[in-house]
């Protein structure tokens, strides 16, 4: 009787922290701390240069992105016609030509927009 309890426990253990494993929560890239702060045009180069370098250190990561405001849509906006940025909450208050700095989690390059991509973007302030 108590080997079964044991190896029930262990299963129910067993299932809990695989669940866990298998569906992390979701990361808050707003919460977490920035891993690299740049201007547009050294990241940008960086992925035009040595792209397979450039993903392995930047692919996924936090980055805090600065440089010119070129365009602003719906969905978020894009800096120095060379980062593409998706912004969660976009401010009204952004203009073309504004200075700005993105936080934001690097997703790729865009071969076919040579754009590099960031995703749940936020206004950076220090």
């Amino acid at each position: 009787m108590r080997s079964k309890i044991v190896f029930i426990l262990i299963v129910v253990f067993g299932i809990f922290f695989g669940y866990n494993y298998l569906f992390p929560d979701h990361r808050s890239i707003d919460q977490e701390a920035v891993r690299f702060t740049m201007d547009a045009e050294a990241v940008f180069s960086a992925f035009i240069e040595n792209a397979p370098q450039a993903e392995s250190k930047y692919l996924d990561q936090t980055l805090v992105v600065s440089g010119i405001i070129s365009a602003v849509n719906s969905q978020g906006l894009t800096i120095n016609n060379k980062i593409d940025c998706k912004i969660n909450t976009i401010d009204l208050g952004l203009q073309v030509n504004d200075s700005i700095a993105i936080k934001g989690r690097c997703i790729g390059y865009d071969d076919l927009l040579e754009q590099i991509k960031l995703d749940q973007c936020s206004i950076h302030i220090n």
